[in-house]
């Protein structure tokens, strides 16, 4: 495996790493202003792997092309907006997945509305970091984990790799066991666990052979999915009717007590995924644009972050429903400790209640929403994250397989395991958010570091104040872990 090293020489310690990153890079370069995959004038060697990625995508071509290389940003246009929408939902979908609803769920029985600014702030810096992804994607024509695999040196690039898979497998055993809960309950307790783990680790197959239909398809689901979970969840919220004034309070009025600080840190480590941040610099290559034109750059940054800044703000009001749900029901009862997402649907059956619908399956219908398009998210970066860091030469459907295998074999094993102890699948599910959390400078940290580097980016480099804002944001989230250590 050849690999090109970069004159920055990196450090394990995330903390460390972040700060010298931020007195490095922006160095000026001959270079043109974007640096696009290939070029015409120098023929590119045969490879597998980058076709392999292009025919995953399936490109869309977006406008017709321009016949000066320096056009100005094209105007508006409520039809081109339309045409970039999908890899923003996509992305979104991380936000939402059962990882997040198990934080949100325990966030509000323990700690009732206290933690709700927590979850804006910290669903505003996930925002700013997928911006960053995309801005890395669409500007220089390649993903993150293609980047890091091309820019740094061997024993970092193996580093980053095995941080992001250790994340990845942490994220998708969250969502497949989340499917696996929803499936019992549907099925009123007829598929166990470890069935459900089964079914749901390999339908995600079947829901990705839309994407042989063209990507729009595999889009579509994925917007019936997420309606599906707002139905759910918004119906749970107007039917328990929480507090309007602790709601607005717990937003505005930022307040941690020691005591729910484990569960401020799981809010933190679910709602920034990192495996999310190598799949948004893939997705958003799905529309073709011409990478010498600046304003066709600028015009597809612009439409992707419209469509980024919606996406996430659907995923922060449906986490904000099931959050204040759970605070209404539960904060300050005895069940408050022992709840979580094995036996959520429960306790909300005996606190709410039948109704039209009952409760417990309007919450079933909701997290098998959430599982199932996470677990094929979860999938598809898998496949970037390996293709990129390793450059593997093979088919995608075996890489599918190996990264599926990768999930699906612990989180089998774990279903069986935890299948009559529910109290200790609920301490799992909130070490996994924990772990995440600590995986998040992994990828991170690679990234600032090169949409702040001239040499990657061209003219689309970020601003000092912008760099400085992610510098703080990724170097406080290294001291999470002594701060859970310290009060747990």
């Amino acid at each position: 495996m050849q690999m090109t090293s970069s004159p920055t020489s990196l450090n394990t310690n995330p903390t460390s790493f972040a700060t010298t990153l931020h007195h490095h890079h922006r160095h000026a370069d001959a270079n043109p202003l974007i640096t696009p995959a290939s070029s015409p004038s120098e023929p590119s060697t045969p490879s597998a792997e980058p076709q392999l990625e292009k025919n995953v995508l399936h490109a869309v071509e977006i406008g017709p092309p321009e016949s000066s290389p320096g056009v100005s940003v094209p105007p508006f246009s409520w039809r081109k907006l339309w045409k970039f929408t999908g890899p923003g939902f996509l992305m979104s979908v991380a936000f939402l997945d059962p990882g997040n609803l198990e934080g949100d769920l325990q966030a509000g029985a323990i700690a009732g509305y206290s933690l709700l600014w927590l979850l804006l702030w910290s669903t505003l810096m996930g925002l700013l970091i997928q911006l960053m992804s995309l801005r890395l994607g669409v500007a220089t024509g390649r993903h993150l984990a293609e980047i890091c695999h091309d820019e740094y040196p061997y024993w970092a690039t193996v580093m980053l790799w095995f941080m992001a898979e250790v994340a990845l497998i942490a994220a998708d055993i969250q969502e497949v066991i989340g499917s696996a809960i929803a499936i019992r309950i549907l099925s009123n307790g007829l598929v166990p666990l470890w069935a459900g783990s089964l079914i749901t680790g390999f339908d995600c197959f079947m829901f990705l052979f839309l994407e042989s239909y063209g990507m729009r398809k595999l889009e579509a689901f994925f917007a019936v999915l997420i309606t599906s979970m707002a139905i759910s969840f918004a119906w749970m919220f107007f039917d328990t009717n929480p507090s309007g004034i602790e709601l607005i309070e717990g937003i505005l009025v930022p307040k941690l007590r020691p005591e729910t600080i484990p569960k401020a840190i799981g809010v933190i480590g679910c709602v920034i995924t990192p495996y999310n941040v190598f799949l948004y610099s893939a997705l958003v290559q799905s529309r073709k644009i011409d990478l010498k034109k600046k304003g066709r750059v600028q015009e597809a940054l612009n439409y992707y972050t419209i469509e980024s800044v919606v996406a996430v703000f659907v995923s922060f009001i449906i986490n904000l429903f099931v959050t204040t749900v759970f605070a209404k029901g539960f904060y300050g009862t005895s069940q408050a400790n022992t709840i979580g997402l094995v036996n959520a649907g429960e306790y909300l059956q005996q606190r709410y209640g039948g109704g039209l619908l009952p409760i417990l399956y309007i919450w079933a219908i909701g997290l098998f929403a959430a599982g199932q398009s996470s677990t094929i998210t979860g999938t598809y970066a898998g496949q970037f994250i390996m293709g990129g860091f390793l450059n593997l030469q093979i088919k995608k459907w075996v890489r599918s397989l190996i990264t599926r295998s990768c999930a699906i074999l612990p989180t089998v094993i774990i279903a069986i395991a935890f299948n009559r102890s529910e109290e200790l699948l609920d301490v799992l599910n909130e070490w996994l958010n924990v772990l995440q959390a600590m995986q998040i400078p992994f990828a991170v940290v690679p990234l600032l570091h090169l949409v702040s580097s001239e040499h990657i980016m061209g003219g689309f480099v970020i601003g000092t104040a912008l760099e400085d804002l992610l510098v703080c944001g990724c170097t406080g989230n290294t001291g999470e872990w002594v701060c859970f250590d310290r009060f747990l």
